[in-house]
């Protein structure tokens, strides 16, 4: 038992660190703890339920208005996916991913990522959580992990429950694309799920915005404010033409190259440099939340 304790004791030290025998802190916080403690917050089930119902609030809305091509929405030669939305369950999910990409699925992502760590320290139980103990980086790496999963699970549960709701009141056929033509159902899907990925992947530098702030405050809705907010700053930014092609260092200027597939040939140019930008943006602000978190005086 003495031999025992001796190596685990050596081994300590040979890391530079005093730690109680048998103590992992890889073990400490486990990524299953956790994400059954966010899900069991009301955010979380009220965020599900918005997004699980805003097909059927479009398809009730077709039901009451009509369908947009009964309304003739063609005739001021703007073509866009909400012209072929009631044309197939394909069209139908390709329709909400476009009205909601904008705005929409920004929330749970800030949502998920910007009140995470803030929410613990708003509850004055981030510090004994370091106690417990659990080492910073792996409270903050357990927390990421989790809210990412979170966020690309809205993103899925959105396409998915509009898919069966659109196939429910539209049928199943082929996604007819407004410009013309149209792509089998069978490869309909896979684009769809391309699309999904890619908007997750853009969603990358709010989610790490979101996650900075929540590193910084100790109030949870000035993250998640803090990072909707910016995003749309950007989203305006990317409006204003002047600005040329410093534009095309913006990620909100990339947030609809998704569009590219949804074409009969497949482009990825757009979603490549979109998905490099968000990228880019999204590991310097991470790095930033890691590096001031282990360096941040936690009295809450």
């Amino acid at each position: 038992m003495s031999s025992t304790v001796d190596t685990d004791t050596a081994r300590a030290h040979r890391a530079g660190t005093d730690t109680a025998p048998g103590y992992r802190p890889g073990r400490t916080l486990p990524l299953l703890v956790e994400a059954r403690r966010q899900w069991k917050r009301r955010r979380t089930m009220v965020m599900a339920i918005i997004l699980g119902a805003l097909p059927f609030v479009l398809i009730a809305a077709f039901a009451i208005g009509g369908t947009p091509s009964e309304r003739g929405s063609g005739s001021n030669n703007r073509i866009n996916l909400m012209d072929t939305a009631t044309a197939s369950g394909a069209n139908f999910a390709a329709t909400c991913l476009f009205v909601s990409a904008g705005f929409l699925l920004i929330i749970p992502v800030a949502l998920f990522c910007g009140d995470t760590v803030a929410s613990e320290a708003n509850w004055a139980s981030l510090r004994y959580l370091l106690a417990a103990p659990v080492p910073r980086a792996r409270l903050l790496w357990s927390k990421l992990a989790v809210a990412l999963a979170f966020s690309l699970a809205a993103m899925v549960l959105l396409p998915l429950v509009a898919l069966a709701a659109g196939t429910a009141a539209y049928g199943w056929g082929p996604l007819e694309l407004p410009t013309g033509g149209a792509l089998a159902a069978s490869a309909a899907v896979p684009r769809i799920a391309l699309v999904v990925a890619y908007l997750f992947v853009s969603q990358l530098v709010t989610a790490a915005l979101a996650f900075w702030l929540s590193t910084k405050t100790d109030a949870p809705l000035g993250a998640v404010g803090g990072a909707v907010g910016l995003t749309i700053v950007g989203n305006v930014l990317d409006a204003v033409t002047a600005l040329g092609s410093w534009r095309d260092f913006l990620p909100a200027h990339w947030q609809f190259a998704w569009v590219d597939a949804l074409q009969p040939q497949l482009e990825w140019g757009g979603m490549v440099k979109g998905a490099a930008i968000s990228v880019t943006y999204a590991l310097i602000l991470f790095a930033l939340a890691f590096r001031g978190f282990s360096r941040k005086d936690i009295v809450s």
